[in-house]
């Protein structure tokens, strides 16, 4: 039997943050903090950020791969598609990331942010389908707890 060519998988991560849900919304809304928490990081430089936060507007994050990570030197592509936006309480976006020139996956996310006696609980469920040669559900699972743990700091206390 030929090996599957698309791996699909679905993760929920849970998440509580000392801020309200409008703050915490903001963090996924507002351009500037976007960036801070989404795209900037230290094992790669950022070529291009956009952002246009409507339904149907598009997100487009480019970077490169830095001396000391497995990709040195090879570009990634997030380009997502804002689905569903309903303020302080949802976001729902589709996105395909794209390492090199090769699409490696496409995926479908689910942002909710609940109102909580320590500030807010986040829900953030994804559901993707990953190609061959993609970092898979474990990595992009990893991944996208290492940026909502980079979100806190928009919350200082």
């Amino acid at each position: 039997m030929e090996q599957q060519s698309v791996i699909h998988s679905t993760f929920v991560i849970e998440r509580n943050y000392p801020a309200t849900p409008d703050r915490v919304f903001a963090a996924f809304a507002d351009p500037a903090k976007k960036r801070r928490w989404f795209v900037e990081g230290g094992h790669h430089e950022v070529e291009h950020y956009e952002m246009d936060f409507r339904v149907g507007g598009k997100e487009r994050a480019r970077f490169r791969f830095k001396d000391g990570t497995p990709l040195k030197g090879i570009a990634c592509a997030n380009d997502a598609s804002y689905q569903d936006i309903v303020p302080n309480r949802r976001v729902v976006f589709a996105s395909t990331m794209t390492v090199g020139e090769k699409c490696i996956s496409a995926s479908l996310v689910t942002v909710e942010f609940l109102a909580s006696e320590t500030g807010t609980d986040l829900i953030f469920t994804h559901q993707g389908a990953f190609f061959e040669g993609a970092d898979g559900p474990e990595m992009r699972e990893a991944g996208w707890r290492k940026l909502l743990e980079q979100l806190t700091a928009e919350f200082p206390l």
